[in-house]
Order: C-alpha cells, then sequence, then structure tokens
C-alpha cells in the first residue's frame, strides 16, 4: 500500500491513477496531520511525500515531515516529489533518509521503478536469510567467489538481496580485493543477466575523451570522428554498466556522468538528439569519497547518487581463514591451464602462506601461487618454492626519507611509526606489530605508554 502525501489534489489523483493502473493500492493524504493518520492505522509499504506544504517553496517543510516519518517508521521508504527542485535539496533529502528525489512533471516509468525498487529493498530488511554458504550457493549464483569468511557471507546476503533491483551500488575496499567480481554477481543474479554487463574503467579515460568514450560521437563530431561510435551507456542499455575507480573521476566529467544518472538520458556527441537508455549502475573505488567530497574534490550530489547501497570488500588480511581454500581453488584451475594435474601444495605451506600481509590482497595472492608454480618443476611446492618468488613491495622515495638528525627524538619517531602503522592497517594489531617487527605484547605497551588508542584483540 502506497501513501501519496501532496496538498495538490490533482497530482494525488493522477499518482492515484498510475499505480492503481500497475496493480498498487494507495491512500490519499492532503496534509502532513492527515498522513500520520493513515500511518497509523494503515499497513503503508511507500509514502510518496510532496517537499511544498505552505506558499514557502524551499522545501524545508517537506524534509521536517521526512525526518518525522524516519523518526517513527525507520525503515519506510520515502520517496520525494517536488516542483521545485534543486540538487542542494535532493541532497538534504538523501540525508535525512529519502530513498529517491523526482521532479515534477515526473517520469511515469522512472516513478514505477523506483517505487518497486524502494518496496523490494524495504522488504529485505527484514529478510532472515540464512548467512550459510551453501543456502545461500542454492539461492544465488555466485560460483566465481571463493570463501565462507563471516563478513564476506553477509556481503553476499546483501548483493543477493539487492540484486534484482535498480539500486545503485558502491564497492569500496582496497585494490585487489575483488570489487569486480562483486559487481559481476550484482549482475548475474539480476533479471537483466542475460543483457550485457559493461565493464568501465574510468581510471583510464581521459577528461577530453570522457564524453566520447560514455556516450559515444557521430561522424566528423571531431577530426578523427572518421565514424558512428557507440558509447558505453548505450552499449550496457538494458543490463549493468560497472564505473570502477570512480573516485579517479575528474570533476568536469563528474557532472556530465550526473546527469546521466539522475535521468538516465545522454546526447551523443555531435549530435542534439536526447537518447533514453536502461542501466543498472555498480561503481567501485579504493579511494575515501566522504573525504573527496569535504575536500571538493568530488561532487556530494554525484556521491549520493551512487550510493544507495554500500557494500564494503574487506582485505584479505581480514579475512585469513579464506586464504588455503582460495589457493586451493587457483590450483585446481592451474592444474588444467599448465596441464599438470599432480600439482600439490603441502598442508605446512598453506599455514605458513595464510600468514603473509598480502597488500595486494586476492591479486597478490593469486600471482604467487601462479608464478611459484610457473617457475617450478617440481609437482608438490613447499614454503622455499613461494619463498623465493615473494615480491618485496618497494618503499618509495617519501617513505625512504628520514628527519634531519635533531628533527625528531628517538621516542617521537617511534609514535610517528605506530600511528603510521595503525592508519594503515585499519587499527588491527596483529598486522600492526607485524609490520613493525614487535610481538603484539610490546605493541600494547607502547600504545599504553604514548596514550594512543586502540581496541585489545
Amino acid at each position: 500500500m502506497v501513501l501519496i502525501i501532496d496538498d495538490d489534489k490533482a497530482i494525488v489523483a493522477s499518482i492515484s491513477l498510475l499505480l492503481k493502473q500497475n496493480g498498487y493500492i494507495t491512500r490519499q493524504a492532503f496534509d502532513p496531520a492527515g498522513a500520520f493518520v493513515i500511518l497509523e492505522k494503515e499497513q503503508i509499504s511507500l509514502v510518496i511525500l510532496d517537499m511544498n506544504f505552505t506558499v514557502d517553496t524551499t522545501g524545508d517543510d517537506g524534509i521536517q515531515v521526512l525526518k518525522e516519518i524516519k523518526r517513527k517508521y525507520p525503515i519506510l521508504p520515502v520517496i520525494l516529489i517536488t516542483g521545485w527542485g534543486h540538487m542542494a535539496l535532493a541532497i538534504d533529502g538523501m540525508k535525512a533518509g529519502a530513498a529517491d528525489f523526482i521532479n515534477k512533471p515526473w517520469d511515469n516509468s522512472y516513478l514505477l521503478q523506483s517505487i518497486k525498487t524502494a518496496i523490494k529493498l524495504n522488504s529485505n530488511i527484514s529478510d532472515s536469510i540464512s548467512h550459510d554458504r551453501k543456502k545461500l550457493d542454492k539461492l544465488y549464483d555466485f560460483s566465481k567467489i571463493v570463501g565462507n569468511n563471516p563478513q564476506l557471507l553477509n556481503i553476499l546476503s546483501t548483493i543477493g538481496k539487492v540484486s534484482n533491483t535498480n539500486a545503485s551500488v558502491l564497492i569500496t575496499g582496497e585494490s585487489g580485493t575483488g570489487k569486480e567480481l562483486i559487481a559481476e554477481a550484482l549482475h548475474l543474479n539480476s533479471n537483466r543477466k542475460n543483457e550485457n554487463f559493461v565493464k568501465v574503467n574510468l581510471g583510464g579515460i581521459s577528461t577530453s575523451l570522457f564524453e566520447s568514450e560514455m556516450f559515444g560521437h557521430v561522424r566528423g563530431a571531431f577530426t578523427d570522428a572518421h565514424f558512428d561510435r557507440k558509447g558505453r551507456f548505450e552499449e550496457a542499455d538494458g543490463g549493468t554498466i560497472f564505473l570502477d575507480e570512480i573516485g579517479e573521476l575528474e570533476l568536469s566529467s563528474q557532472v556530465k556522468l550526473l546527469r546521466v544518472l539522475q535521468e538516465r538520458k545522454f546526447e551523443v556527441l555531435g549530435s542534439s538528439r536526447t537518447k533514453s537508455v536502461d542501466v543498472r549502475v555498480v561503481c567501485a573505488t579504493n579511494r575515501d569519497l566522504m573525504k573527496m567530497v569535504s575536500e571538493g574534490k568530488f561532487r556530494e550530489d554525484l556521491y549520493y547518487r551512487i550510493n544507495l547501497v554500500i557494500v564494503y570488500l574487506p582485505s584479505l588480511r581480514e579475512r585469513k581463514e579464506d586464504i588455503p581454500v582460495m589457493i586451493q581453488s587457483f590450483l585446481t584451475n592451474l592444474k588444467t591451464i599448465y596441464n599438470r594435474p599432480e600439482l600439490e601444495i603441502t598442508a605446512e605451506t598453506l599455514d605458513w602462506l595464510k600468514e603473509l600481509p598480502y597488500y595486494g590482497n586476492v591479486r597478490e595472492l593469486k600471482n604467487l601461487v601462479e608464478r611459484s608454480i610457473l617457475v617450478n618443476q617440481k609437482n608438490i611446492l613447499g614454503i622455499n618454492e613461494f619463498k623465493n618468488q615473494l615480491q618485496v613491495i618497494p618503499k618509495t622515495k617519501q617513505n625512504n626519507v628520514l628527519p634531519a638528525v635533531g628533527e625528531m627524538s628517538l621516542e617521537e619517531m617511534e609514535v610517528s611509526m605506530i600511528k603510521k602503522g595503525m592508519e594503515f592497517h585499519h587499527n588491527k594489531i596483529r598486522e600492526v606489530a607485524y609490520s613493525l617487527g614487535i610481538s603484539r605484547n610490546a605493541l600494547y605497551r607502547r600504545l599504553d605508554k604514548y596514550n594512543i588508542d586502540y581496541e585489545k584483540e
């Protein structure tokens, strides 16, 4: 049941008719007081809320109603709708918990899709799907993702729930953690799985080529445009577009991307004709976008447009129990690829490999296993075969520079190194101690001595 709150009776009647034609039951309220009476008595699945109930067109009254709804009914999805829309108002609404922000006059198909997505997401919040890997694999196709770590299973459960919606998903985490695999899993478990899954590395597209690459161009649009070319969004029409390394996008390109994400419309470079596109958008980054927003390096409106669902992928160091099963999975594939069916890795070696830091995450682990197999003719690989293939990450010139004598005391340097270690390893005591070459107890003593905050493992 959908509750429509608007002081314009014509608007309420129009939306009600549209929803009834598409199988929804509606209730109507023409002011906030009437809306809360209905909310108390009826089982409402979603609210469509107008932003203005007075002559003032700032939208402040709508924001206040939204906040009150979210206070009383925290998981109830609310879609904001207004004839006086601007981006600052949309951001305020998203911050206050709105599921979407739609301008009048609205596009019927977009409004219906937004309602369907919001209701689907809300129904999934209360689902009690078990995080058991076998049960998840029966429900979804996660065949390319290896592991049983509780954090990973929680992620798989989340992406399974949202895969069949059009909700934008932002995947975060360190480089090499497998963000692309998560994006693919979202696509493979959606109703778009038979359409294109288009991957775009935004970090590899220059600002000058952004429009041509993303939206296409017509012949003669610029000097070297000798033929028409489809853009990535048009290639992904009906399917999913995966925008990797979105944190690398220049501000000027962010503006152009924002429009197509908001309106699902764009112009091909060199043409004035507007094209519409139906795509699921999944983004990924290893950067702190919130920090970039505060520094003015990433648009706040774009950030709130891409992060309806946020998935954080833990580093390999945070799920070490998955390392042996990953290695066995790599080994199975490599036996076939290199025609070496007798290959084995000793149990002792698996235990040793489990304790390496893997700053390059899954990518580093996979490369280490494959490299060790390639350069060794033995069928049974031990610790030494892997030790010989370990690659030490070179330190940058900046990291090698020590302060001049007299600039810092040894104690100040120690404090600085411990703080850098805690920041780099996200306060993981075991990893900080390993990187500094001291025991955990020795690190605990120094943390207490220098009054550095931490949580004891």
